[in-house]
């Protein structure tokens, strides 16, 4: 699969442009490329449709934000389907047709006539998908079950007994829309309104299906394979383009969102793309030194304990946190440490402690309360 360029780059214009430049920069693209200026040219239909895809995701305020953290895997490239990939002709120009006045492009074809109709889109699912660190250290397909639209297997989503009781509507010729001149006192005005008679449709049933009642969807359960990147984090929206809800009588199907929810893990912390795990020394090995094991996204590591070791020093392992959802680098695991004091001895404990308090060694140096002032301070700066 081709590497997918940056939608920025696809509408040259900058990072920080407003919704009106992009706008304008889209229109520009799209009549560049248009079907009807390009016929045959499959180079130019697919400029087009890139187009399409780039104006998709800049011109909506969240989706542009996901981009912009995210890039392509915020998207929901990586999660089956994502923007625009999927679009079809009938898409760009039933969701689009609006930036050119109505009727798409006004070349005719793709710009006229029957291209005039209204076309149904079907409403968004959201679901919520939890994950475990080590799920999205790797990340995982998982399947879920979803009650949704979809189109009615009797009418072929049309509505119809059969799919075949329809009729071109009369009032609008199967355009659509109806158009009305107008005589006023600056002269001829014309308006293109949605027609009465088919609701945009441009057909009438005149025999409903039994099965869906006229509607062309009925509801039913069904299990969608989610495939999601390794990296995403908490709040994060992916994107199954056209797994939402079907439309009525035929249309563009909806999206699926997928959220990402993140399952607390019982022993790491996450920091974006780092973990944090607590370890708790004894006090003979942190003052003698020695090995000992920690917990890790994916399984256990062994840490070397330097003698002396003091409390709030942070030990840091490679590589061992989170992938970055871009595919920039991994985080690495902070070991804070801590150093246990007993609160329960006996009396021969005390005593033992008594006795190495009296040595010099167990005093802090003024260099070790100085730097341990410093660590202090750095908190509240």
């Amino acid at each position: 699969m081709a590497q997918k360029r940056d939608y920025y780059e696809v509408l040259e214009v900058t990072r920080t442009a407003t919704v009106e430049e992009i706008k304008k920069a889209y229109r520009k693209k799209a009549i560049q490329y248009h079907p009807d200026k390009n016929p045959g040219d499959h180079q130019a239909e697919e400029k087009f449709k890139e187009a399409a895809e780039a104006y998709e995701v800049l011109s909506d305020q969240n989706k542009r934000a996901r981009y912009d953290q995210f890039g392509h895997a915020g998207m929901g490239g990586a999660a089956g389907g994502g923007f625009g990939g999927g679009m079809s002709m009938e898409d760009i120009f039933s969701q689009f047709g609006d930036i050119f006045g109505g009727h798409f492009g006004g070349f005719g074809g793709f710009g006229g006539g029957g291209r005039g109709r209204r076309v149904n889109r079907g409403s968004d699912l959201r679901v919520k998908v939890k994950l475990t660190l080590k799920e999205i250290l790797n990340g995982v397909e998982k399947k879920i079950k979803v009650k949704k639209y979809v189109n009615c297997s009797h009418c072929q989503g049309n509505g119809s007994e059969n799919g075949t009781s329809t009729t071109t509507c009369d009032t609008c010729r199967g355009s659509g829309v109806v158009t009305k001149v107008m005589n006023t006192i600056l002269g001829q005005m014309q308006t293109t309104t949605t027609c009465p008679s088919c609701h945009g449709e441009g057909k009438t049933i005149t025999k409903k299906c039994p099965h869906c009642n006229g509607e062309g969807i009925v509801r039913e359960e069904e299990v969608i394979p989610i495939k999601i990147p390794a990296g995403v984090a908490e709040g994060m929206q992916l994107s199954m383009q056209g797994r939402g809800n079907a439309a009525r009588r035929g249309g563009v199907n909806g999206d699926l969102l997928i959220v990402i929810e993140e399952e607390e893990d019982p022993n790491l912390i996450r920091d974006q793309n780092d973990v944090i795990y607590n370890l708790f020394l004894s006090f003979p090995t942190a003052a003698l030194g020695g090995t000992v094991e920690v917990p890790t996204i994916d399984g256990v590591a062994k840490v070397k304990i330097d003698p002396g070791t003091q409390p709030g020093k942070v030990l840091r392992l490679r590589n061992k946190g989170l992938p970055s959802v871009n595919g920039f680098g991994k985080g690495d695991e902070l070991i804070n440490v801590n150093v246990y004091v007993p609160e329960n001895l006996n009396d021969k404990e005390k005593k033992l402690i008594e006795d190495m308090e009296k040595s010099p060694n167990f005093v802090p140096s003024p260099t070790t309360k100085k730097s341990v002032f410093n660590k202090f301070k750095k908190m509240f700066d």
